[in-house]
């Protein structure tokens, strides 16, 4: 059960309780004339609201406001289920077929054995291979610091070995920290 309005509060009925993006429909229009276009796309005219919605009823379909900025606002008579339905059918299709970019992160250390190279290259290869952005971390520890051109030289093999399918988006070329980073982004194919 809802909670009654505290004052200040604006009461509202879950009639009104539309979500944003639709618009009006029928009883809902309040502003006089209107731009009236058909169920056939036809463009009638200024019309009283009134005269609209008798029109709409006579058609047996639906009074919706496209173009409510407008002025006089636009209405169109069209089924508004069958219009609606439609609508989210296009916006899943929409959202079944975008891609979405992730960051993956590969992380090396100045004295990365050859092996583990090419473990972790082949790994960051396969995510720039999918479409996705790599970050490449290269962390220091310890004595490490005090020779950062390994570091460098590390960080330099990977992005040369990764050249052929990425290119270096941003790259940090001083020590952050304890770390080195490198992001790598897919070329299109």
């Amino acid at each position: 059960m809802a909670r009654p309005a505290r004052r200040g509060e604006a009461h509202s009925s879950p009639k009104e309780d539309l979500p944003i993006d639709d618009p009006r429909i029928n009883d809902r229009i309040r502003i006089s004339p209107v731009r009236l276009i058909d169920q056939d796309g036809e463009q009638v005219g200024v019309v009283n609201l009134d005269d609209a919605k008798e029109r709409a009823a006579e058609a047996g379909l639906d009074l919706v406001e496209v173009a409510p900025n407008a002025r006089p606002p636009v209405v169109k008579i069209m089924d508004w289920g069958k219009a609606r339905y439609e609508r989210q059918k296009k916006a899943r299709e929409a959202r079944k077929n975008q891609t979405t970019v992730e960051l993956k992160e590969v992380q090396l250390r100045p004295r990365t054995d050859d092996h583990d190279f090419e473990v972790k290259l082949k790994r960051a290869r396969r995510f720039l291979k999918e479409g996705n952005v790599v970050r490449i971390v290269l962390r220091f520890r310890g004595r490490e610091l005090r020779q950062p051109e390994v570091g460098v030289k590390a960080l330099e093999r990977m992005l040369e070995a990764t050249s052929d399918i990425a290119r270096v988006e941003q790259r940090s070329d001083n020590i952050e920290g304890r770390r080195l980073v490198a992001l790598l982004e897919p070329t299109s194919t």
